[in-house]
C-alpha cells in the first residue's frame, strides 16, 4: 500500500508477482518492515470504506472502492475476493465480466456499477444478500504490472421472528418460563426483564444454526418471585441494534410457595374460567353489533358484488368458446376486447420485439442488463373497460411478469414492482406463479399457457384469468388516482416469449357478465362473525393449558 510518500513493505506479504514499487530486503531480515521513498512508478492507491458496510438479509448491498489520485479504471483489472485471491466474488477484465474464477455462491448475484469508472470509482453490487456473504472482502486494482488493494468488511443482519414465551410448569421453587425465536442473523442476544424493569442475569440459553446460516435461540428462566408480574423476553440484533419482545403474565397461584398452593390454584382456576365466560358473553354482544354493521356494509356493496360476480360467467363463456363455436362470438364480446400492440420505444435494449409488435423475447446476451427488462403497450388507458390476452411459451424455465402499470413509473436501473409503486403484475418468479404484492404471493405451481387481463376502471380493479381452463387467478384493487395506465410486460431471464393474442373483432359495448373472484371477499367478511350461540374457540387453548398445568402439580 502507498502511504503519503512512503510504502510499507513486509517480506512475508509480497506475492509471487511483486509490485513494481518496493524496497528490496536482505535475505537475513525476512520479518523486517521498513519505510522507503516511493519510486515514480507508484501510480495510485486503492481506498475502501473505513467503516463496516451493513446489509439486510434478502436485500442488495454495494461494495465501493476508488483510486487516488482519480483516474480512468475502465481498462484495469478489477477484482473483489474473499480471504483468498482465488475466491473471486466478481472479476472485471478487458472491459467485461469474467466468470471462470467466480465462486458458485455468487453466480447470478453480482454486477458492476460502471457509472463512475472514468472517475476512478468502481462498485460491485451483491443482490439477494445471504448470511454466508458476511465477512471480509478485498478489492484489487491492477494496471499493467502495478497493483494495489484495499480491505472492507460486510456485516449482514436479519431480524427474525417475534419471540414466543410460554410457561412449561413448576421447577424447583419457582415457575419455568421459556422464550424461543428463529430466523435471526447474526447470533442474537437474549434479555429478560420484570415488570419493574429489573434485569434477570441467570438463565439458560441455547443457539442453533440452520442450513442457510440463520440462528434460532431458546432461553429458559426460573421465576421465583411471585411479585415479578409481567415477564418480558427481548431478542436483540447486535448489528442493527433493534429488538423484538414478548411479555407474559404469571399469576401468583402458579408459584409453588403459595400455601396452600393447590386449593388456591383451583380457586384461581375457577375465577379464571368465570372471567373467560364473562369475556365470551361480552364478545358475543360485541359481535352482535358487528353483525349489524356487517349487514349494512353488505347492503351498501351488494351492487358492486353482483357486478363482479358477473365476471365469472363471462370467463366460463370464454373457456367454452372452443367447444361452442356458434356462441364464441358473443361470449368474446362480453370481454371488452381491445387491440394491444407493443411500443418499441419503451422497450429495454435487451428485448426483441417481433410479430407485428405483438411478441417480445429476451435477447441472448452476456451483458448485465442493469435492471429488469420491460416494455409497455402502445395504448394508454384512462377510463372504461379493456381486455386482452397474452400467450406464454417456455414460461416455467424463465422469470417474467405481465399486467399494467402507471405511465409515470420509474423503469430505469434496478426497480421494484408492486401496487404501492404503480405496478399490478402477475408472473413466474423463483419457481412459482405469484402476484407481486409487498411479498411474492403464490397463486399456483404451474404456468398458464394463456392469461387474460381485464382492466375495469369503472369498478376500480384489474383481474387475471387462466384462459386454459377458464379459472380466475387473481385481482388487484386500484386506487382512485391511478392516472393513465399501460399494458406492462417484463422478462428477467430465460427464453420465454410473451405474445399478445388478438381477441378483437366483436362489439366492445356488450354488458360484461361474470366474475368469481369477489366471492372470496364476502367469505372473508363473514368469517369474522362467529355463530351467535358459540363461544370464541380461542378461549379453549387457555383452559387446556391451565388444566395441564394443574395435572403436573
Amino acid at each position: 500500500m502507498i502511504l503519503s510518500q512512503f510504502r510499507v513493505v513486509t517480506a512475508q506479504s509480497v506475492r509471487s508477482e511483486p509490485p513494481t514499487c518496493y524496497s528490496p530486503l536482505p535475505a537475513w531480515a525476512p520479518q523486517l518492515t521498513v519505510c522507503v521513498p516511493c519510486l515514480p512508478t507508484c501510480e495510485f492507491v486503492v481506498i475502501g470504506p473505513s467503516d463496516p458496510i451493513v446489509a439486510v438479509l434478502g436485500g442488495n448491498v454495494t461494495l465501493p472502492c476508488h483510486v487516488s489520485p482519480a483516474m480512468d479504471v475502465e481498462n484495469m483489472e478489477l477484482r473483489w475476493f474473499r480471504s483468498k485471491f482465488s475466491e473471486a466474488v466478481f472479476i472485471y477484465e478487458n472491459q467485461q465480466e469474467q466468470k471462470e474464477e467466480q465462486l458458485a455462491q455468487y453466480t447470478g448475484r453480482t454486477s458492476l456499477v460502471k457509472d463512475f469508472l472514468s472517475q476512478g470509482e468502481a462498485t460491485v453490487r451483491i443482490h439477494k444478500v445471504q448470511a454466508s456473504d458476511n465477512g471480509l472482502y478485498t478489492c484489487f486494482f491492477r494496471k499493467g504490472n502495478f497493483y494495489e488493494e484495499a480491505s472492507l468488511e460486510l456485516k449482514v443482519a436479519g431480524m427474525g421472528s417475534v419471540p414466543q414465551v410460554h410457561i412449561t410448569g413448576p421447577e424447583e421453587d419457582g415457575v419455568r418460563v421459556v422464550c424461543t425465536a428463529s430466523g435471526w442473523f447474526p447470533k442474537p442476544q437474549i434479555q429478560w426483564r420484570a415488570a419493574n424493569g429489573e434485569k434477570f442475569l441467570t438463565f439458560s440459553e441455547t443457539h442453533a444454526q440452520d442450513t442457510e446460516g440463520l440462528f434460532s435461540v431458546e432461553s429458559a428462566l426460573v421465576v421465583r418471585d411471585s411479585s415479578s408480574g409481567n415477564m418480558t423476553c427481548s431478542v436483540l440484533n447486535p448489528v442493527l441494534d433493534q429488538k423484538k419482545a414478548m411479555a407474559i403474565f404469571i399469576p401468583e397461584p402458579f408459584f409453588p410457595q403459595a400455601s396452600p398452593w393447590k386449593p388456591a390454584f383451583i380457586v384461581s382456576l375457577v375465577v379464571l374460567m368465570l372471567s373467560l365466560l364473562g369475556a365470551a358473553y361480552y364478545i358475543k354482544t360485541e359481535h352482535t353489533v358487528k353483525r349489524q354493521e356487517m349487514q349494512e356494509w353488505e347492503r351498501l356493496h351488494r351492487d358492486k358484488e353482483e357486478a363482479r360476480w358477473t365476471k365469472e360467467e363471462a370467463l366460463k363463456a370464454r373457456g367454452k368458446a372452443a367447444q361452442e363455436p356458434r356462441q364464441a362470438s358473443w361470449r368474446k364480446a362480453q370481454l371488452y376486447a381491445v387491440s394491444v400492440t407493443l411500443d418499441p420505444a419503451s422497450a429495454h435494449l435487451h428485448l426483441a420485439v417481433s410479430g407485428g409488435q405483438t411478441s417480445v423475447t429476451l435477447e441472448d446476451t452476456t451483458e448485465d442488463p442493469g435492471g429488469p427488462c420491460s416494455i409497455l403497450g402502445q395504448e394508454a388507458i384512462t377510463s372504461g373497460r379493456c381486455y386482452w390476452e397474452v400467450e406464454i411459451r417456455n414460461g416455467n424455465r424463465s422469470e417474467w411478469g405481465l399486467g399494467v402499470c402507471r405511465g409515470d413509473v420509474e423503469r430505469k436501473g434496478w426497480y421494484r414492482e408492486g401496487p404501492e409503486l404503480g405496478f399490478w403484475v402477475l408472473g413466474w418468479y423463483g419457481g412459482k406463479f405469484c402476484a407481486l404484492l409487498s411479498e411474492c404471493q403464490e397463486i399456483c405451481d404451474e404456468v398458464p399457457h394463456r392469461v387474460g387481463v381485464f382492466l375495469d376502471l369503472k369498478e376500480g380493479d384489474v383481474s387475471f384469468y387462466n384462459m386454459t381452463d377458464g379459472s380466475h387467478l387473481f385481482s388487484f384493487s386500484l386506487t382512485s388516482s391511478t392516472g393513465t395506465l399501460f399494458p406492462y410486460f417484463t422478462i428477467k431471464s430465460g427464453d420465454v416469449s410473451l405474445t399478445i393474442f388478438s381477441v378483437v373483432g366483436v362489439p366492445t359495448e356488450t354488458p360484461f357478465v361474470g366474475s368469481s373472484h369477489t366471492s372470496g371477499s364476502v367469505l372473508t367478511a363473514q368469517s369474522l362473525e362467529p355463530a351467535s350461540d358459540s363461544v370464541s374457540p380461542s378461549l379453549c387453548p387457555s383452559l387446556l393449558t391451565l388444566c395441564l398445568f394443574l395435572s403436573q402439580m
